[in-house]
């Protein structure tokens, strides 16, 4: 794999790596920050707050992982594609 090709695939993963933590952070971040506010709504007798700490952020962290396995396997690909061109 040439400098060129190498340089761009880590300037895409650092870029995704970034993005997809600070997607985790505000998820973190909004969960707890507002669950006092969403305390008085519930569902299922339980308080909304709970729902988004105990599942909501943690479908969210799955989504994180799975998008970026996904795209990691992508970008590893289109990697080896450009290297294996040259």
């Amino acid at each position: 794999m040439d400098k060129a090709t190498r340089h761009r695939h880590w300037q895409q993963t650092r870029r995704l790596t970034a993005g997809l933590l600070l997607l985790w952070l505000v998820t973190t971040f909004c969960a707890a920050f507002f669950a006092r506010e969403l305390n008085h709504l519930s569902v299922f007798g339980w308080p909304l707050s709970f729902y988004l700490a105990a599942q909501g952020a943690s479908l969210v962290y799955l989504a994180i992982v799975g998008f970026y396995a996904w795209r990691m396997r992508r970008l590893d690909r289109q990697a080896r594609a450009a290297a294996e061109a040259r």
